[in-house]
């Protein structure tokens, strides 16, 4: 359901952007230069792993069977990989709001209701002028602990305002239309395999966008916590056993290699299953860390997912929230910072305290910023926004300065101090470690921030 302080107009991105990038769903007219989602018209199929068990609804890859599709992703459970987690607020954040400039002497006239009150104890010390929300504690104690990255002031060149569009260009890397594959698809395409559906995992019942790739398989799973082994014909009561033989075989000696590596992936993936086993059912409590929300429920199991070696290299998931606040902002947007950045604290916690935080870093983005005058009770569309990149090896240190209110761009807004493909160049090449040029279009033409520790 869209939030009820939405305009009509993102109320009509949703729904265009989940039945278009549902493949075979049907694309919803369009008018013209509206760009189609990312993904739009890849083959879709869904199949039951025997070796995951979760039904996925892979897109690409559809020359492949599914003996393949198991077979690959038990060979790429061998060597866990560094994994991208995209975190999208779909509506436009008010950056303004979340980090806001008490400092400025604009600031309490443009938000004569919304202002934040200052307080000493929230500032952000990378610049005095601005202060952290009171419900955005739990980003601030990470701020603290030197592993957010915060971007202030970003965006692009010529912003276009639209929830669709502006959206479609963040979700394809680059500032055009006709982009039909997401960048994060792209770096599959790249240096993913041809035989692992999770390797490009879309936590959410649609296939995010940004993941579509052109020639490799990537999966949309709408309930993560229904992965578990599957073997046609036997429950229980013989279930529990024989899987327990199975996770035994990787003790046994052997000389041969072959059975030797059989062995050891039937051995990994009974981790997996006994590894997410308490939390399969929705019958199973939440743990108390990650609240009740299923936002906190695909973010727990995700992290069983990565502790047990579940191939994947790049998650996209949306989290709740009426981010797209043209009314009733003071009522909403503190309580949605409040549930999503709280949820990715959990995350974050959970991460290390299983051990596998260094290999895992969390992009939070959003389409666009708010104007800074509000409005009514709220704001309306703006241009720069706030964007964080959340982990250990997160660099911690501001990209882009807070441009000030004293100077706004022709259309009221708050100025651009980074690009948004300068961040995806620097995330590809300082997390990935690959070159970002055949990914990004114009990728030479951007400055690559620190945004992940050397």
């Amino acid at each position: 359901m869209a939030p009820r302080n939405c305009c009509n107009e993102f109320t009509r991105a949703r729904f265009l952007q989940r039945s278009a990038a549902s493949a075979g769903a049907g694309l919803p007219a369009i008018e013209a230069g509206m760009p189609a989602p990312a993904g739009t018209g890849l083959n879709r199929r869904t199949f039951l792993s025997r070796t995951l068990g979760g039904a996925l609804a892979v897109y690409g890859g559809s020359k492949l069977g599914i003996e393949a599709f198991e077979e690959g992703i038990a060979n790429a459970a061998m060597d866990p990989s560094r994994v991208l987690v995209s975190v999208f607020l779909g509506g436009g954040m008010d950056g303004l709001s979340v980090l806001a400039p008490t400092g400025d002497a604009k600031y309490a006239g443009l938000r004569p209701t919304l202002k934040v009150d200052p307080d000493s104890t929230r500032t952000f010390a990378e610049d005095p002028n601005l202060q952290w929300t009171a419900a955005a504690d739990a980003l601030r104690t990470l701020h603290g602990e030197g592993k957010v990255t915060v971007m202030p002031a970003i965006g692009y060149d010529h912003p276009n305002q639209s929830h669709f569009t502006s959206r479609h260009f963040w979700e394809v890397g680059e500032l055009s239309v006709d982009g039909n594959f997401g960048w994060l698809g792209r770096f599959l395409d790249q240096h993913g395999v041809p035989d692992n559906p999770l390797q490009g995992l879309s936590m959410n019942s649609y296939l995010s966008p940004g993941l579509a790739a052109a020639s490799v398989p990537v999966a949309a799973v709408s309930r993560p916590d229904s992965f578990g082994l599957y073997v046609p014909g036997v429950g229980n009561p013989v279930l529990g056993p024989m899987y327990s033989a199975i996770g035994g075989l990787g003790a046994l000696p052997t000389s041969d290699p072959a059975i030797g590596q059989a062995r050891l992936v039937a051995t990994e993936v009974d981790a997996i299953r006994t590894t997410l086993t308490p939390y399969q059912g929705t019958a199973v409590p939440h743990a108390t860390s990650y609240g009740t929300g299923d936002f906190g429920r695909k973010l727990e199991v995700l992290a069983s997912m990565l502790a047990a070696n579940v191939p994947v290299r790049a998650v996209a998931v949306d989290a709740p929230g009426s981010w797209d606040s043209h009314s009733d902002q003071a009522t909403t947007l503190g309580r949605d910072v409040e549930s999503a950045f709280d949820t990715l604290l959990a995350f974050q916690r959970d991460l290390e305290a299983r051990g596998i935080a260094d290999r895992v870093l969390i992009h939070v983005w959003t389409e666009f910023g708010r104007r800074p005058q509000e409005n009514a009770g709220g704001t309306d569309h703006g241009a720069a926004g706030t964007s964080f990149v959340i982990g250990t090896k997160a660099a911690g240190q501001m990209v882009g300065a807070f441009p000030g209110l004293a100077t706004l761009d022709p259309q009221s807004n708050l100025k651009v101090t980074s690009d948004f493909r300068g961040v995806y160049c620097s995330l590809l090449e300082q997390w990935y470690g690959v070159d970002a040029g055949p990914i990004i279009p114009g990728a030479a033409s951007f400055a690559r921030p620190a945004v992940v520790a050397a």
